[in-house]
């Protein structure tokens, strides 16, 4: 049995009735750019996550970027954000001249609200939350120390389509909320794409110049915007997909769940769980000795499986100038050295799973902690 580690395959065909016609017509009408598909998506995705606007980018790392420049953040800012993310959250906060501010992450890798206070200087600016593999960031901690400390809020929503904290979506907390829709996605677009969030209507209207050269109508130029769209052909598909997200998400808790049950069994410990409620499973990361070798067996029963992420942030060449060292993010050194990803995706069988267990099993001498 071959188990892979996303089956965008197998979701296409489920949805292929629904989906091409969407294509086709976006073809036919030749609405290519900033159509009636990118309205129509913006206004049902902000419904969904429980904001007044959403502005449709290019991909998430543009979305990011977009966001902190769009709050007036720039050469001089520091950003404070996890150790414990994809180096996109730390490139956004480059790309605009701000310095990014690691923290460690806590025993669910996420950001650790305890270790903010003491990250924040003069020159910070915001906090930007990770909430990382589809599970959310205790956002009351967050955005208590933001207010007190007068600091913006601006949540890197990526992996957490969907996900909750009490009761609301991430996405609704901070001052803004960037999205990506990265194929691999719990909804994902057919090619790269993103979306940026927000209450503030000043904001969403900047946002929306910032996207398209700084223009409300053509050749007038009021600011120095970019080229960041998202195109129609993808906010057809996304608005598509986005009819499935919650029956895909609850597809992920059942198949978490199976895992759970599965490798207790063997002594494999699940992943942390701060609220069943909210977690969405973008990715089902478990840790293990002697990865390198779980790796390769797993490999050898046709079983593929990620790393995220296997270097840290602070210990990448690119942020050497920060001047952090090995052990200056002990759980997230720990992390990165341990964590493996098994297949997750809606489409993921009882079979499959069953399968991935009993090749942990038979490996388990080398994967128990």
């Amino acid at each position: 049995m071959l188990v892979p580690f996303v089956d965008l395959k197998a979701q296409f065909q489920a949805l292929r009735e629904e989906v091409m016609p969407r294509i086709t017509r976006v073809m036919e009408e030749a609405s290519f750019i900033l159509g009636p598909d990118l309205a129509a998506f913006e206004e049902k995705f902000a419904s969904y996550v429980g904001t007044r606007f959403c502005v449709g980018v290019e991909s998430g790392t543009a979305a990011l970027q977009l966001a902190l420049e769009s709050l007036g953040i720039g050469r001089g800012d520091e950003v404070i954000l996890p150790a414990n993310s994809y180096i996109a959250s730390a490139l956004a906060v480059s790309a605009v001249g701000a310095r990014p501010v690691l923290v460690d992450c806590d025993a669910n890798y996420l950001i650790d609200p305890a270790m903010l206070d003491d990250a924040v200087t003069p020159r910070t600016k915001a906090i930007m939350p990770v909430h990382l593999y589809g599970q959310a960031v205790p956002m009351d901690a967050i955005v208590d120390v933001a207010r007190r400390r007068g600091l913006y809020v601006v949540e890197d929503a990526a992996q957490a389509h969907g996900a909750r904290w009490d009761g609301r979506h991430v996405g609704a907390f901070g001052d803004v909320a960037c999205f990506s829709f990265y194929p691999g996605k719990n909804l994902g677009a057919y090619g790269d794409g993103g979306a940026i969030v927000t209450d503030d209507a000043a904001l969403a209207d900047r946002l929306r110049l910032m996207r398209d050269f700084g223009q409300r109508k053509k050749y007038e130029h009021l600011i120095k915007g970019g080229n960041c769209r998202l195109d129609s052909m993808q906010a057809a598909v996304l608005d598509v997909k986005l009819r499935h997200l919650d029956a895909w998400n609850d597809a992920r808790r059942r198949h978490a769940a199976a895992y759970d049950a599965r490798l207790a069994e063997i002594g494999i410990k699940p992943p942390p769980l701060l609220r069943n409620e909210g977690h969405v499973y973008h990715l089902y990361v478990i840790e293990v000795e002697q990865r390198e070798r779980v790796v390769e067996a797993l490999r050898e029963r046709g079983i593929a499986t990620g790393i995220h992420y296997p270097i840290p942030i602070h210990l990448q060449p690119a942020y050497a100038d920060l001047g952090l060292r090995r052990g200056d993010f002990a759980r997230t050194e720990r992390s990165a050295q341990r964590v493996l990803s098994l297949p997750m995706f809606p489409e993921l069988t009882e079979e499959q799973i069953a399968f991935v267990a009993d090749a942990l099993a038979s490996s388990a001498p080398l994967a128990v902690a």
